[in-house]
C-alpha cells in the first residue's frame, strides 16, 4: 500500500536562512479532533462521513480513468500546491502527492496567502490517455495554466501559460476527440450592469499545441441563469456530455451564504445553453441560520461517471463553529447525484446536509487505515524522526526542503529571517485545522541564543492574522511568549519566564471559537499561559481571504515578540 510520504528530506542553503542560529528539533507531533458532531452521529456499517477531506480542501476537482478516481483542491500560497488523492470507491482516499511541486512549476514567493492557485480542474482525456490540470495561478505574472501527465503519481509537466484571461479554467475532451476550455471572464468592456457581473466563455484547444485557439472564444452565459435578477460571480465551470446533450456546471452566488450550483444545457458545446427551470441544483442557502449541524456554502462542484453508470458530485461547503466562524475553512463533500431525468440533482443537496451518507455498492470504510486519509475525530501522530516527510506537512511560499532536515531526533527546522508575518517564505511547517474543537502538541529541543530568535506553534490564518506561541530569549532568561496578529499588528497577550532542562511540550487545544496555550516542561503536566482566547482572527469571516486556518511548526531569527 502507497503511503502519504513523499521525497527523501535534504537541507538546501538559501541566502535568507540564519547562519549562527540554535538547533530547533521538533518531534512527536500529535493532532486530535474532537468534535461533537462525530461524538453524536457514529457510524454504522454501511455508512461514511462527508465531508471526506476536512479542513482547507477547498473547490474540488474530480476525474476517472477505468476504476481509478483523481482529486484535486485549491492550495493558495501553499507549497507544494494542487494535493492530489486517488481513490477506487470514491470513500476512501490516499493522498498520492501534489501536481505543483517544484518552483519552476509553483512561483508564489511573494503571494499573500489567499493569492497562488485557485480552483484546479483534472480532467482524463481517453483519446490520448493523458491527465490535465489546469488552473489559475495569481502570482508572477502566469495566470491560467496547464500541466499533464500519464500518471498523477508519477509527476507532472511544466507549465505552459494560457494565452486568456480571467479565471477557473476547465478543460472539456468530446467524445469526437476535439478539446474546449471554459472559464470564468469580465463582461466585454462597457457591457458590465453591476458589481458581481461575471460571463462564462468557451474556447477550442488544441491538443498538440496545448494553447486555446486563437479567435474562437465565445460566451456561452452572461451573468448566470436569469440576468435581469443580477446574479453574482458563475465562475467554476464544468462542461460535461450525456446522451448527446451538453451541460455546463456553474457555482453562482458567490462563495459565502448564497452560493450555489446551477446547470445549463445545449445541443452543441459553444451553446446556446439554457438554463434548467430548476436551479439551483445544489445550494444551502435556503434554511435556517442555527440549524444543527450547519453546513453552509455549498457549491463549486464537480461530477463523476462511475464505471456502472452513476454519478456523484464533489463540492465545497463549510461547517462554522458556535460563533457561526469558518475556521477549518472549505472543506471538500461528496454527495450522489440523481441524473435519471433531463438534468442532474444533487441528492439531499437541496434540504439541509446529514454529516452521514450510505456506501457505494461494495466500498467499505477504511479510513484512517492501509494509508487511506482519515476523516471523522481521528488521531495523527508523526514522531518526525523518519527521512520522509507525510504529504499532510506543507509549507508557505517555497519548498519545504529550503529550510527542513531530517535527523535522528527529529524534525530540524533551519529558521529563516523572515517572520511569520512576512509576504515571503516563512520556516514553518504547516498541518490544516481539520476540526472545530482539537488539541495538536509537540516536542521541542530548543536554546534560543537571543531575542531574535523563537521557535514553537503558530496558528496561522494568513501573515495578517495568526497566533505565536514559542519559545524565545530576554537577556539570560527563557521566555515563553504569546502574540495575536490582527490585520498585521501583533499584541503580546502573555509571556512568562521559564526554567529550561529538557525539551519543552507546546500544545494548542480549541473548543470551538476558545483557543488555550499550554506548555509542560515535565511531558506530563501542563500549563496554560494567556487563557482563552478568541479564534476570530484565524477565520475568513474576519480575516477574510479564502482559506482555513493552519497549524504549523515555526522558527525564526527575527523574532520580533517581546516578553
Amino acid at each position: 500500500m502507497k503511503t502519504f510520504f513523499t521525497k527523501p528530506l535534504f537541507a538546501i542553503a538559501v541566502l535568507f536562512l540564519s547562519e549562527n542560529s540554535s538547533a530547533q528539533i521538533f518531534s512527536d507531533f500529535i493532532y486530535k479532533g474532537n468534535d461533537k458532531i462525530y461524538v453524536e452521529n457514529p457510524l454504522k456499517e454501511n455508512e461514511f462521513y462527508s465531508p471526506v477531506l476536512q479542513g482547507c480542501y477547498p473547490d474540488p476537482s474530480i476525474t476517472r480513468k477505468g476504476n481509478d478516481y483523481y482529486l484535486v483542491n485549491s492550495s493558495f500560497s501553499m507549497f507544494p500546491g494542487v494535493p492530489v488523492f486517488h481513490s477506487n470507491d470514491l470513500v476512501n482516499w490516499r493522498q498520492i502527492g501534489h501536481v505543483l511541486d517544484r518552483p519552476s512549476q509553483l512561483k508564489v514567493e511573494k503571494a499573500g496567502f489567499s493569492e497562488g492557485i485557485y480552483a484546479p480542474d483534472i480532467k482524463y482525456n481517453p483519446y490520448n490517455d493523458t491527465f490535465y490540470m489546469v488552473t489559475t495561478q495569481i502570482a508572477s505574472g502566469i495566470g491560467n495554466m496547464i500541466v499533464k501527465t500519464k500518471d498523477p503519481e508519477k509527476g507532472w509537466s511544466e507549465v505552459q501559460k494560457l494565452n486568456f484571461d480571467g479565471i477557473d479554467p476547465s478543460i472539456f475532451f468530446d467524445d469526437n476527440g476535439k478539446a474546449y476550455i471554459v472559464h470564468n471572464d469580465a463582461p466585454p468592456k462597457g457591457t458590465e450592469q453591476y458589481s458581481g457581473h461575471r460571463v462564462i466563455k468557451i474556447w477550442d484547444y488544441d491538443l498538440e499545441k496545448d494553447q486555446v485557439v486563437a479567435g474562437t472564444d465565445k460566451i456561452i452565459v452572461n451573468g448566470g441563469v436569469d440576468i435581469t435578477q443580477k446574479p453574482i460571480w458563475i465562475e467554476g465551470p464544468h462542461l460535461y456530455k450525456k446522451d448527446g446533450k451538453y451541460f455546463l456546471m456553474c457555482a453562482e452566488g458567490g462563495t459565502g451564504g448564497n452560493h450555489s450550483e446551477v446547470i445549463f444545457m445545449s445541443d452543441h458545446p459553444k451553446g446556446p445553453f439554457v438554463p434548467a427551470a430548476n436551479n439551483p441544483i445544489l445550494t444551502q442557502r435556503y434554511f435556517p441560520k442555527d440549524r444543527k449541524d450547519k453546513v453552509d456554502w455549498a457549491g463549486h462542484a464537480d461530477l463523476v461517471e462511475t464505471p456502472d453508470g452513476k454519478y456523484y458530485g464533489v463540492f465545497l461547503g463549510i461547517r462554522p463553529n458556535e460563533k457561526n466562524r469558518v475556521n477549518t475553512g472549505r472543506e471538500t463533500f461528496i454527495l450522489p447525484v440523481d441524473w435519471s431525468g433531463t438534468y442532474p440533482v444533487f441528492q439531499n443537496g437541496l434540504v439541509p446536509m446529514k454529516p452521514k451518507l450510505k456506501m457505494p455498492d461494495g466500498a467499505k470504510n477504511q479510513t484512517g487505515q492501509n494509508g487511506f486519509f482519515p476523516n471523522g475525530n481521528f488521531t495523527f501522530n508523526d514522531h518526525l524522526k523518519n527521512s520522509q516527510l507525510d504529504f499532510r506537512w506543507i509549507a508557505m511560499r517555497g519548498a519545504r526542503e529550503n529550510f527542513i532536515s531530517s535527523t535522528k531526533n527529529g524534525l530540524k527546522i533551519n529558521p529563516f529571517t523572515t517572520n511569520i508575518k512576512a509576504k515571503a517564505p516563512v520556516s514553518a511547517l504547516f498541518h490544516r485545522q481539520q476540526h472545530a474543537s482539537f488539541e495538536a502538541t509537540v516536542s521541542l529541543d530548543f536554546k534560543p541564543k537571543s531575542e531574535k530568535e523563537l521557535a514553537g506553534i503558530t496558528c496561522y490564518q494568513s501573515e495578517n492574522s495568526n497566533y505565536v506561541f514559542g519559545l524565545t530569549k530576554k537577556e539570560k532568561d527563557f521566555y515563553l511568549v504569546l502574540a495575536r496578529t490582527e490585520k498585521g499588528n501583533s499584541t503580546l497577550v502573555s509571556s512568562e519566564k521559564i526554567t529550561l532542562s529538557k525539551n519543552i511540550r507546546l500544545q494548542v487545544m480549541a473548543e470551538e471559537d476558545n483557543y488555550q496555550f499550554r506548555y509542560s516542561v515535565d511531558g506530563k503536566n501542563f500549563h496554560n499561559l494567556g487563557g482563552k482566547v478568541s479564534g476570530d482572527i484565524l477565520s475568513t469571516d474576519v480575516a477574510g481571504g479564502f482559506t482555513g486556518s493552519l497549524i504549523g511548526l515555526y522558527a525564526t531569527s527575527s523574532n520580533d515578540i517581546q516578553p
